[in-house]
């Protein structure tokens, strides 16, 4: 490919991951699972831990479940893959449910890319039932640093969709001015995001 492919790719995919809103049911299905989520489980918590950058780890669940999201409705209507968009969401933004903050210097954090996993599917299964396909998601999407990939297309989107978000994270895209790099979908779930941080 050469390197105008692959920069208009790139913008291409970057647009569509960003700017587009997300599908009036998606939407939906963010709301649902938020509200759930936010009165349920201890997932509020992780607002208080950093993630990438100047991201929480809450805001990083909610940023990769919607990117995934963003993949399976392109997956599902151009490619006609079938895709089981409630565990999805679901396993995405249970995803990181390890409740610790890994910056601290503590010596089992050193090992934080490759535990972590274990430790968000111990601590979902106390709060949630989760299907075959959420644990799934959850404990494969650090792939390849867990040497076992991802066993559904499920999985394998969200572990996609969370190294992009690393990447928009880790380099503060979400801090620039720029329009272009603003997340329209995260304007959608604003009142659901304001209800939480009101707590």
């Amino acid at each position: 490919m050469s390197i105008d492919k692959f920069e208009i790719s790139a913008y291409l995919l970057f647009r569509m991951l960003l700017q587009n809103d997300l599908p009036k049911y998606e939407t939906y299905l963010m709301h649902s699972f938020l509200e759930v989520m936010n009165t349920t489980t201890r997932l509020p918590e992780s607002l208080k831990y950093i993630q990438h950058g100047s991201t929480s780890v809450y805001e990083h669940s909610v940023n990769v479940a919607c990117t995934s999201l963003k993949i399976a409705f392109v997956l599902k209507s151009m490619l006609h893959f079938q895709v089981d968009e409630h565990s999805l969401v679901r396993g995405a933004l249970l995803h990181d449910y390890f409740l610790y903050d890994w910056h601290e210097n503590e010596s089992w954090h050193k090992w934080h890319g490759f535990r972590h996993p274990f430790f968000a599917l111990m601590n979902a299964r106390e709060v949630c039932s989760l299907t075959p396909t959420e644990a799934d998601i959850i404990v494969h999407h650090m792939f390849p640093l867990t040497l076992v990939p991802p066993r559904t297309l499920e999985g394998g989107i969200v572990m996609i969709a969370d190294k992009l978000c690393a990447l928009y994270e880790t380099f503060r895209m979400n801090e620039k001015k720029d329009p272009f790099w603003e997340r329209r979908w995260y304007i959608q779930l604003r009142p659901c995001l304001a209800t939480i941080r009101s707590k």
